[in-house]
């Protein structure tokens, strides 16, 4: 029984390790899935497609329309045979097909200037889809870069709890050889347990943030990631050579939401004749034919005409002067229906015409679209400039930012590196009893302190520089 419950407990654990098992995933990776499921990439992608859809139906208008009918039923009563036009009483199968045609022949330009219109907002849906791209794309590279950060904040905190925890070690072996005082010891447990405090928070955060990266990837809740750690190279060079003008007129080249700003003026002005198109006259071919069949249409012959023997005075009169008679006759008559195929050659109507159409008053409609056009077309402009002043300022702030941001890695660097040998100096003092205890704690939480800093500087400064290469068409890659 004891084997048994060793072998289940292995097997669950076994199922449990399985089921923990994390997903490795690189910035690329993230990208990827999260514009697989993102609702706004969806949306700009579904607005393409009705793009398309309004382009398909505004080439269609250049083709003529063509249009079948048909009907079929019965009539009780009195009424009017279709085929004779004639009142009869009595019940009639009828039916008839009928078909028309229409062909634009001018139309003010309109047909020409909606196709050219519907290519533009279909240009611009495409930019409006790589906008949400790299908005996603540079949403979840933020994402990321936080998580690296945390994770390397965790680190720092790993380090402090670690060195405390060697010196808490060193600090047991001198009060029991009795070089140090108990106080020591005590104080220096306080210490690890202080540092273990914040390595918890530290890896709280961490966690924190790779929820956050999951959430803005829209992962599944039971799905664990672990993302890759690239080697990151900072390269603070470049930033003094280049100006904000340089990196605004390069992304005013390759930025979607400006060239869709740009389609999307062009469309207006093209909107615009659209509508003023309405004002002239229009000219359209039309064509049709229409027949129809019913059983009340009878073919009547003589069967047979049999002499009675009986005449009939006449209003005549021979040379004579006598009266003319007529012989009576005993005639069979024998109808049937005309044929369906006779009756729809005998019935079959055709038609051609040109047809004209002058405007002249139709409600203040035509002038009324012809205003909306006016503002939809100061609408677009107004975008167009609202974007650019957009970009501009937010050129300006990142690459102000990343210029602080390089400046402050420098400091932080020296920092680092100076309480880097202040801690040893004092590490060293602190061993040899040439230094309290409040003296390495200071120097221990400076180093950690400064160390944070740095980590802090250096991803400010890389998101900032990545910021101004993205602006300048540059993927976004570690």
């Amino acid at each position: 029984m004891r084997k048994l419950g060793l072998i289940t407990t292995l097997i669950l654990l076994c199922f449990a390790g399985v089921s923990q098992e994390k997903r490795v995933v690189s910035l690329q990776e993230c990208i990827e899935i999260a514009l697989e499921n993102n609702l706004s990439v969806q949306r700009s992608e579904l607005n393409l497609q009705g793009a398309e859809v309004n382009l398909l139906q505004a080439q269609a208008q250049r083709y003529p329309t063509l249009n079948a009918n048909g009907n079929f039923g019965y009539n009780w009563g009195r009424g009017i045979d279709p085929t004779t036009n004639q009142f009869i009483d009595q019940r009639i199968n009828f039916n008839g097909v009928s078909g028309n045609t229409s062909l634009p022949v001018l139309s003010g330009l309109q047909v020409t200037n909606s196709i050219k219109q519907s290519k533009l907002d279909r240009e611009a849906s495409k930019y409006d889809l790589q906008r949400s791209i790299n908005d996603i794309s540079l949403n979840i590279s933020i994402f990321y870069l936080n998580v690296i950060l945390n994770k390397e904040l965790v680190d720092n905190a790993r380090f402090q709890m670690e060195s405390s925890q060697q010196q808490l070690e060193r600090t047991k072996l001198l009060v029991k050889s009795g070089a140090l005082p108990l106080a020591n010891e005590l104080q220096l447990i306080s210490q690890v347990a202080s540092n273990e405090v914040a390595l918890i928070n530290a890896q709280n955060t961490l966690d924190l943030s790779v929820l956050s990266l999951k959430q803005a990837m829209l992962l599944p809740p039971g799905e664990d990631i672990e993302i890759v750690i690239p080697e990151i190279e900072v390269d603070q060079s470049g930033l003094e050579t280049s100006s904000i003008m340089d990196v605004y007129n390069v992304a005013l080249e390759n930025q979607p939401e400006m060239k869709s700003a740009d389609l999307r003026v062009e469309s207006a002005e093209v909107g615009l004749d659209v509508s003023k198109g309405a004002m002239y006259p229009s000219l359209s071919l039309t064509g049709g034919f229409s027949t129809n069949y019913s059983d009340a249409f009878q073919d009547v012959s003589v069967v047979s005409a049999t002499p009675t023997g009986n005449l009939n005075p006449t209003q005549f009169v021979d040379n004579n002067g006598q009266p003319v008679f007529e012989q009576e006759f005993d005639v069979q008559l024998e109808s049937e229906t005309v044929p369906l195929s006779t009756q729809y050659d005998n019935n079959l109507s055709k038609r051609l015409s040109l047809n004209l159409n002058v405007p002249i008053f139709n409600g203040f409609s035509t002038r009324s679209d012809i205003q909306r056009s006016k503002i939809a077309l100061q609408q677009a402009e107004i975008n167009k400039t609202e974007q650019r002043n957009q970009l501009y300022q937010t050129i300006e702030s990142a690459y102000r930012n990343a210029l602080a941001a390089s400046k402050t890695y420098s400091a932080s660097q020296k920092q680092v590196a100076a309480l880097e040998e202040t801690y040893r100096a004092v590490q060293n003092q602190y061993n040899n009893g040439a230094a309290n205890f409040t003296d390495y704690q200071v120097a221990l939480n400076n180093l950690y302190q400064a160390r944070t800093d740095l980590s802090r500087a250096k991803f400010d400064f890389i998101f900032r520089k990545k910021v101004l290469e993205f602006y300048q068409g540059i993927p976004l890659t570690f």
